[in-house]
């Protein structure tokens, strides 16, 4: 049978999947790496432990393919976004890589709104100066290690580093590009006034291609790491949450199906089929791996939030049982929690904000305070999507992430939000995603929007929970303690 391959860099391992032209797995892999935090809100990790699990993972699929007969077509990659990998003029690795929650730029981050008011820069770019993106860790390098910055002459995302490392071509594609903040989001293209205004040349990118074009074909030398074979086409594919977008089958032609993850952080997915942004930069405009475009609402605590709770309060408590108890009430009976444990995102865009519980007495004990718990995270959501709601389409989400088993959870989230929320009998993720980009390239489908409509999973709707008390009370609560409404 033939199949094509997807990987996904994310941030704890690589995953490597092998799908059939139906959409079956056929071989998968995992391989782990470190995350190096050097300093206080930094976070970091090694390119060259990144291309070990890749070659180990991909040689691993390679092996179960030939053992089964399977004959790989293409290669599609996914990842983790707004890394950034430093290259010099050999293409050899600067430094270690700021990831996406790295939180060292904030003076950057200044240096960009100085230089570029905030609303043009939304305008051109779909989004705000954010800490997180790839452009404001090239600024702070130029400035923190000038003697690294006069090295690089090309800056990758981290997806884009592994095409450059497996064919010796360095490219990228709108879905990852346009997270790191000098993408034009009408033409596509690396933003010349942007970048000219910050003293940056544009040579710095790599060239920016199609989500489902072929970037070159594997090396002989990577052929023989993995057990692949040489010139297999290897396909630019997109950024983690587009490729997962394309996995579940989230089409801009289709902007009211969208996606709710409940996964470490909550992320709400919109498609849309043209550009626009939220004027002040609340929520994430991107460029869709489809060719469209897609909002992205992305609020830092969710299941995360859960996990803290369970860690240090209950740490012998089945995630199941605190589940059970919240759902075994009618309410939180007065108690709050806002979920700002790592400060927020989306809507609020503060990095200093505070989890709290309120409103407790003698008489709460763990399942109210549990209850508040998830109904806090699902208005959180509410909030990002109170953002999202005129700019977008929605009417229904396919849930994902590891909160999405449960059915309760979904139902404060789909009375939180308004919307139907569905929970689907597979979930296709970031990997799965990858190959679904790379079956046109291999002639398994004419289009990546063929290939999406055939393969989206279905899914089916959870009862809604009525959320009305809890959601004033939590309202009344973000209000002093952001001191804005949405």
């Amino acid at each position: 049978m033939d199949v094509v391959l997807g990987l996904d860099l994310g941030t704890s391992g690589v995953k490597v999947v092998a799908l059939s032209a139906a959409g079956e797995v056929m071989a998968q892999a995992l391989r782990p790496y470190p995350l190096l935090t050097p300093q206080a809100g930094w976070t970091e990790q090694r390119p060259r432990d990144w291309t070990a699990a890749t070659l180990e993972a991909l040689g691993d699929v390679s092996d179960q393919l030939k053992g089964a007969g399977h004959t790989p077509l293409a290669l599609g990659l996914s990842g983790q976004m707004h890394g950034a990998v430093f290259l010099d003029a050999e293409g050899d690795v600067i430094r270690p890589a700021p990831l996406w929650n790295d939180q060292r730029t904030g003076a950057a981050v200044a240096e960009i709104e100085a230089a570029i008011p905030r609303a043009e820069l939304i305008a051109r770019t779909g989004n705000r100066a954010v800490s997180g993106f790839q452009l404001p860790k090239l600024l702070w390098l130029r400035s923190a290690e000038p003697q690294n910055f006069a090295r690089v002459r090309r800056v990758l995302l981290p997806k884009d580093y592994l095409g450059f490392l497996l064919t010796g071509q360095a490219r990228t594609e709108p879905s990852d590009a346009s997270g790191i903040g000098a993408l034009n989001l009408t033409t596509k293209t690396w933003d010349k006034d942007v970048l000219n205004a910050l003293k940056l040349d544009a040579d710095l990118f790599p060239e920016v291609v199609e989500s489902w074009a072929v970037v070159g074909q594997l090396l002989p030398e990577m052929a023989s790491a993995t057990g692949l074979p040489a010139g297999l086409p290897i396909i630019a594919g997109g950024g983690d949450n587009a490729a997962a977008g394309v996995a579940l089958g989230l089409s801009s032609g289709r902007p009211e199906l969208g996606s709710v993850s409940l996964g470490t952080s909550g992320v709400l997915f919109a498609p849309l089929a043209e550009p626009t942004p939220d004027p002040l930069g609340r929520v994430h405009l991107f460029a869709h791996a489809d060719g469209g475009y897609n909002l992205l609402g992305v609020t830092l605590s969710a299941a995360g939030a859960l996990q803290w709770f369970r860690d240090k309060l209950a740490p012998e408590t089945p995630f199941q049982t605190l589940l059970d108890e919240a759902a075994g009430i009618q309410s939180a009976e007065g108690v709050t929690f806002l979920p700002f444990l790592s400060g927020e995102r989306s809507p609020h865009m503060n990095p200093d904000l505070r989890a709290s519980f309120s409103g407790l007495s003698l008489s709460h004990g763990r399942p109210q305070m549990v209850r508040a718990l998830l109904e806090g995270t699902a208005f959180a959501l509410a909030d990002t999507y109170d953002v999202m709601r005129p700019l977008s389409g929605l009417t229904t989400l396919l849930a994902t992430g590891g909160g999405a088993r449960s059915a309760f959870w979904l139902g404060l989230v789909a009375g939180a939000l308004g919307l139907e929320v569905q929970q689907t009998a597979r979930e296709p993720g970031a990997a799965e995603g990858a190959a679904v980009l790379a079956m046109p390239a291999a002639g398994l489908y004419g289009s990546v929007q063929a290939a999406m409509m055939t393969l989206a999973p279905s899914g089916q709707a959870v009862a809604a929970v009525d959320v009305a008390e809890g959601l004033s009370a939590y309202q009344a609560a973000r209000q002093q303690a952001v001191g804005e409404s949405i």
